[in-house]
């Protein structure tokens, strides 16, 4: 087929093809700052996790607190989800005598992840 109704037709493909690349790429790069914010988000509340544990139920502060806080941080590459945090935690409270169960480590870890990202997202 030649003539301006090919061309017009082609176009129009062209059109179409380039709508939807256009949001593909927008869902790929949607996708991405949401994983951001996720990592950046865990790695904050792991932070706070950290620094709670260490002042309530170690007896840390300054330095040690902030190093007990990185090692938090650290054992959540461990594997996939919050379990090695958790397992982390209760066995350092433990070890210490200290008594945390594990819904109230998981409670105290969904509210620090709420408020991390709030404030990832207010931008501070």
């Amino acid at each position: 087929m030649y003539g301006p109704r090919a061309f017009s037709r082609q176009g129009s493909r062209r059109a179409v093809m380039s709508g939807f690349q256009d949001r593909e790429r927008a869902e790929e790069t949607r996708f991405a700052h949401d994983a951001e914010l996720t990592f950046k988000a865990t790695v904050r509340r792991d932070r706070r996790i950290g620094l709670w544990i260490a002042e309530e139920f170690l007896g840390l502060d300054g330095e040690a607190a902030a190093n007990f806080a990185s090692e938090v941080v650290a054992s959540d590459f461990e594997k996939p989800g919050d379990d090695d945090v958790v397992e982390f935690v209760l066995k350092r409270v433990a070890d210490a005598g200290g008594e945390l169960t594990e819904a109230r480590l998981r409670h105290r870890m969904d509210e620090l992840l709420r408020e991390a990202v709030a404030e990832l997202k207010a931008g501070s």
